[in-house]
């Protein structure tokens, strides 16, 4: 049996996370000085409502090679013979590194997939990969799988804090008008603008826009932080729905590891071709 491991930032819904049995180790979210385990003890409701009473100061770090040592050895525990574990980029996160460090005395063997890229695209590459170990895959042919979709997945969205965006370095200098809304695209560990829009009613179309104009027969995750975005989220299914170039639609929350960059009022997407 090959077990799948993955990260929080993955943001991978319960319900595909309960369908493949993926074990998921939580980032540290800081919050105003205190330490909280993501997806433990705080979630994106608690996380968001942080920001009530104005940003507070937050940051996140990966997960220490021993809480990855201590999933490995339970995961082998319950049967696995060899495991998968799938995530964050190298580029903008020492996770993989804390996981090959735990997998090297690990009691099965480990394989490490570096996604390069972050949030829900991770959980594109669980996914696929899940589905091709139920198909009989090898451990390594499984891994390629996950490899290749975080080579082709991508990404648009709004941030609700650029100001978080630019405290944590990953926006790209760039040309961004004084009052307008950027639409940005994580590339290269770095957020860069791909557009500019006036409002959040530009903002769903323009990022629906750019779906549709990546290929056919995308998989698509849309992602909302809090519910104060809802109604963005809810315009940009609407324009993505039964349109020809999507074949599956998924939503999901934007959690506290991304949250951390973004704050409350974000919204995005993240979609790939068929593997």
């Amino acid at each position: 049996m090959i077990a799948l491991v993955t990260d929080s930032n993955a943001m991978l819904p319960p319900a595909l996370a309960e369908r493949y049995g993926v074990a998921v180790v939580p980032l540290t979210v800081r919050v105003d000085g205190a330490d909280h385990l993501e997806g433990v003890d705080i979630d994106a409701d608690d996380f968001y409502a942080r920001f009530d009473a104005g940003t507070p100061a937050v940051s996140t770090s990966q997960p220490s090679p021993g809480r990855f040592a201590d999933v490995y050895r339970a995961v082998a525990e319950r049967g696995a013979e060899a495991i998968l574990s799938v995530h964050i980029g190298s580029a903008l996160s020492g996770t993989v590194n804390s996981a090959r460090l735990a997998a090297a005395d690990a009691p099965v063997p480990v394989r490490v997939v570096d996604t390069g890229t972050a949030s829900f695209a991770i959980a594109c590459c669980v996914w696929e990969a899940a589905e091709a170990v139920a198909g009989g895959a090898t451990l390594e042919e499984a891994a390629t799988v996950a490899e290749a979709v975080g080579a082709t997945v991508g990404n648009v969205f709004v941030v609700g804090a650029l100001d978080l965006a630019r405290a944590g370095g990953r926006l790209a200098a760039g040309a961004l008008g004084p009052t307008t809304i950027p639409v940005l695209s994580l590339s290269g560990g770095a957020m860069r603008p791909v557009g500019e829009v006036a409002d959040m009613d530009e903002a769903a179309a323009a990022m629906a826009a750019h779906v549709r104009s990546s290929g056919a027969s995308l998989r698509v995750g849309v992602g909302v932080a809090d519910a104060g975005a809802l109604p963005v989220v809810e315009a940009l299914e609407d324009l993505l729905t039964g349109v020809p170039e999507v074949r599956e639609l998924v939503r999901y929350r934007i959690g506290p590891s991304v949250g951390a960059h973004t704050g409350p009022g974000t919204v995005g997407a993240m979609y790939y071709p068929p593997h």
